[in-house]
């Protein structure tokens, strides 16, 4: 049962991927698995149901989970790469190029059709740039930093630099490139912060 469930998921997957979620019908996804409604309505009450289930599996887009007390800005900087890769490795695979158009649809798509989802990526964003603030104000009494940052402005530029990867996905449709660039951004503003 569970085995089938992942199939239809991934199955819709590529469906949703590849067309949006309007035209995505239960028809069409019957059709191409191979089942009848009933049997896809086994699994799935809906349409938004497996939509939910095909983003959560396929767009896992967690919060990096770190203690802030104790973490050190640099080493902050290079976990914040290595998450993010992982993210998008989950999310691509091993495609090291792609279409970014079908990927950057599919998620506005969430916004619109997947109830709670910007508000729960909303709280992500905003622990995050909470919990980098903390780490700059330790950083800065450490003395790994300097003192006279805006912590504000630079935490939300620790972020923005990461979201800043969706432009260098679609510049490029590169995962690797555009983790290059982002880790080239990070440790270059870690590096104007030092002491």
């Amino acid at each position: 049962m569970k085995d089938t469930r992942e199939y239809i998921i991934d199955e819709a997957y590529r469906l949703f991927l590849n067309h949006s979620y309007e035209a995505v019908s239960i028809s069409m996804i019957s059709d191409a698995i191979g089942f009848t409604k009933g049997a896809l309505y086994h699994h799935f009450r809906n349409k938004e149901e497996l939509y939910r289930a095909v983003i959560d599996k396929h767009f896992p887009i967690t919060g990096l989970t770190v203690d802030v007390n104790s973490i050190s800005m640099e080493e902050y900087t290079r976990l914040c790469i290595d998450h993010t890769h992982k993210i998008l490795k989950a999310i691509f695979g091993n495609e090291e190029t792609f279409i970014p158009v079908n990927y950057l649809s599919l998620i506005s798509d969430c916004f619109r059709h997947y109830e709670g989802f910007a508000e729960n990526k909303a709280l992500i964003i905003d622990k995050a740039v909470k919990d980098v603030e903390v780490i700059l104000r330790n950083a800065i009494t450490r003395g790994e930093i300097r003192s006279d940052i805006n912590v504000e402005v630079v935490a939300l530029q620790y972020f923005s630099l990461s979201i800043g990867l969706a432009g260098d996905l679609i510049r490029t449709s590169s995962v690797g490139s555009a983790v290059k660039s982002m880790k080239g951004q990070l440790n270059q503003l870690y590096y104007l912060l030092k002491k």
